[in-house]
């Protein structure tokens, strides 16, 4: 969730019928949830015990045209028409990566950037810098807003808030005689020591509602009272300039939806992990510009839970692109505030609170090639949905990780998808042979195990990099494999690492979906009050800590439930002075009485420090950058994981599959639904469900959990002989 958000929308801001939240609790008969992949679009539908997954080809130029496809489905899997299935939906939550992908590709909205006069480089000084610092082929990176867009303002507030010089008025309405020659479609406003005093920005925005009523603003003390001026107006430059477009989307999302005969409620999903009403989506965008691999981590942790009771948890989530990665410790579901769009370091920093999730370009439609020194990559380019790999039969010729797994026999190609999709298993082989063994002087089939061994390496090379950079052995943790391709190299990257344990849910295919249901309408707010132990005002402080806890109390009452509802999480920010970054520490009180409590802060403060460090400073004073505060709101009545049994029992079959040391052979095939719980599975063996397979392509066991996940136990000899292969 992004910090110190408004009460609702700014006018001028919202275009369109979007319907408003519905007050209370959801008490719909039906929950469904929505994830765009690159790939596909997995839908999720929760109807009492009962829990359902469909998958539809994600349509790149109308995203919202197969989530309709995808409820078509499910509606026509009822036996009843769309409208009817979603006049029986209580809710309906969406994750989407509509608002990263136009930052990335930079069809955003023409932007102006209003900063305090003399300081107009902010967003070109920016934080960050090369991940290589010697590595001059990496060009300094263009600023998020240029400087022909960027425009100053004639006034300055002090870091106490006093004004040293009043605003300009006169020269702001010429400003906005230049704006509006430009033809500029959002305006974001940073201004100098705002956080403390934003008498300034609150000004300057309503001059710019008078004279530009149609363009959106975004006050960066409103969105993100950050003290780095660079997050603080970064964030505000991205949030300006995805709201037409993201207006626009929502307007379009929520009319079909509504005309379709939706009379829940619609929420979207945020990139802390969290969900918030639509209208506050669209209100702040930006909250949803990493909401699809935020996800992931939430149903990841709960399956971990549920089945092993783990606190060390790796979750992987492979679609048909990427492959995310989060390290869950102690039970926490990390966050960060130096999220980057694009590369880190040269992308543009997002600057709110994210789920802190590593990505590499490794999925199922990753598409395998040959350098021209003979070597082998596996991505970083995918062939999405569109042509999609060449098994797909839309066009598509490239070789991708999806036409190896066929090659192999691990996937059927008459029941693909739930049997909605025949696979051409020729052009696999045709597409294997002609971009990698021929190239490479390998057979087919050696060829395609090359590609998933590759794909393997790269994904345990990920998981190690999150996991070593903390001080924490993989092996030791439980990993959960996700997504649509998770099956095809979960057990063999599990092999990899040394895991003991790798858990793989009934609604893995669609765990980013999953989570969705089981998240809260969360928020968080930040305020910017200093304060130092060795000299401590807790006056200041507890006027702080009850002005957040009032914020959370009008969000909850915002958001349409009871105050008892809520569960409100109070943090500070801090750090040993004269230190760059802050560590966030919880706190046990929501008030400082007496010295005891800030006794007991300063040691919470050193055991983080410690823990995330490796060091500590007892006998420093601790100093406090701001304070916040998260409240959280639950949505279920029942919490706990989505227990499932999909697809039907089929019987036990064969097919030639490959396994390494013996080659293609016949390998026991087992439906998901058919295994009970008790029953240990030993490998080689294919278990398919009704979006994935998982290949066990050695001597590993598998069985059920009571939530209907399958775990896997890694064989010794196949953790010991990857190991060596790599």
């Amino acid at each position: 969730m992004g910090s110190e958000p408004t009460t609702g929308p700014v006018p001028g801001q919202i275009a369109g019928p979007i319907p408003g939240p519905i007050p209370g609790q959801i008490t719909g008969q039906i929950r469904v949830s929505v994830d765009i992949g690159g790939t596909f679009t997995d839908l999720v539908v929760e109807q009492g015990a009962a829990l359902r997954l469909f998958k539809s080809p994600t349509v790149p130029g109308d995203p919202v045209l197969g989530i309709m496809n995808a409820l078509e489905m499910a509606a026509d899997a009822d036996g009843v028409p769309l409208a009817e299935f979603l006049g029986r939906t209580g809710s309906f939550v969406h994750a989407t990566t509509r608002g990263l992908n136009a930052v990335l590709t930079g069809n955003t909205a023409r932007t102006a950037f209003l900063t305090t006069e003399g300081h107009p480089d902010v967003l070109l000084l920016r934080e960050g810098g090369r991940q290589r610092p010697f590595d001059f082929t990496v060009p300094f990176p263009e600023p998020y807003v240029p400087r022909s867009l960027t425009f100053e303002v004639r006034e300055r507030i002090g870091s106490t808030g006093e004004v040293l010089r009043p605003l300009d008025l006169a020269a702001l309405e010429h400003t906005c005689d230049r704006l509006a020659a430009t033809g500029v479609e959002a305006v974001a406003v940073c201004l100098l020591w705002s956080t403390v005093n934003p008498e300034h920005e609150l000004a300057v925005a309503q001059v710019l509602r008078r004279r530009l009523p149609d363009v959106p603003v975004t006050l960066s003390h409103a969105l993100n009272p950050s003290l780095r001026e660079y997050r603080r107006a970064s964030s505000a430059a991205i949030d300006a300039s995805l709201k037409p477009l993201m207006t626009e989307y929502v307007a379009g999302l929520t009319g079909r939806l509504r005309t379709a005969g939706l009379t829940g409620r619609i929420l979207m999903v945020t990139s802390a992990g969290g969900v918030v009403d639509v209208l506050d989506a669209a209100d702040k965008p930006i909250l949803t510009i990493n909401s699809g691999p935020s996800m992931a981590p939430v149903a990841g942790r709960a399956y971990a839970t549920a089945d092993l009771g783990a606190r060390t948890v790796i979750v992987a989530d492979a679609g048909g692109t990427t492959y995310d990665v989060t390290l869950v410790r102690r039970g926490e579901i990390p966050s960060t505030r130096t999220a980057w769009v694009g590369d880190e370091g040269t992308g543009h920093m997002t600057g709110l609170p994210s789920i802190d999730v590593k990505s590499v370009g490794a999925g199922g439609g990753s598409i395998a090639w040959v350098d021209p020194g003979g070597l082998l990559w596996v991505g970083p380019q995918s062939a999405g949905s569109v042509p999609g790999p060449a098994c797909y039969g839309n066009g598509g010729t490239d070789a991708t990780v999806t036409d190896a797994a066929l090659v192999l026999g691990y996937l059927d190609p008459a029941n693909f998808s739930s049997g909605s999709m025949t696979l051409d298993a020729r052009a696999a082989l045709d597409a294997v042979t002609e971009r990698v063994a021929r190239p490479l002087g390998l057979d087919p089939i050696a060829a395609a195990d090359a590609v998933l061994r590759l794909t393997t390496e790269q994904m345990a090379h990920a998981i190690q990099e999150i996991t070593l950079q903390q001080g924490v052995d993989p092996a030791r943790a439980v990993l959960v494999g996700g997504g649509g391709a998770a099956g095809l190299n979960a057990v063999a990257v599990a092999a990899r690492l040394g895991s003991r344990e790798l858990v793989i849910p009934a609604v893995g295919a669609a765990l980013a979906a999953a989570g969705a249901l089981m998240s809260d309408l969360t928020a968080v707010y930040n305020t910017t009050v200093p304060a130092v132990t060795s000299s401590f005002e807790p006056a200041r402080v507890n006027a702080a800590l009850a002005g957040l806890r009032e914020r959370c109390r009008e969000f909850t009452a915002h958001v349409g439930a009871a105050e008892d509802d809520a569960i409100v999480t109070l943090f500070a920010e801090a750090r040993y002075p004269q230190q760059i970054w802050e560590l966030e520490v919880p706190l046990r009180v929501g008030a400082f009485v007496d010295g005891s409590d800030v006794t007991d802060f300063e040691a919470d403060f050193h055991a983080t420090h410690q823990q995330i460090l490796g060091i500590t400073d007892e006998g420093s004073p601790v100093e406090v950058v701001s304070w916040g505060a998260r409240v959280r709101v639950p949505l279920r009545e029942s919490g706990g994981v989505l227990t499932a049994r999909l697809g039907p029992a089929a019987p036990p079959t064969t097919r030639r599959a490959y396994v390494r040391g013996t080659g293609m052979t016949d390998v026991p095939v087992r439906s998901l639904a058919s295994i009970v719980p008790g029953e240990l599975l030993p490998g080689p063996l294919l278990v398919e469900s009704p979006f994935t397979t998982v290949v066990v392509a050695d001597a590993s066991t598998c069985e059920l959990s009571g939530s209907g996940s399958l775990i896997v136990h890694p064989a010794r000899d196949a953790r010991r002989a990857d190991t060596e292969v790599a």
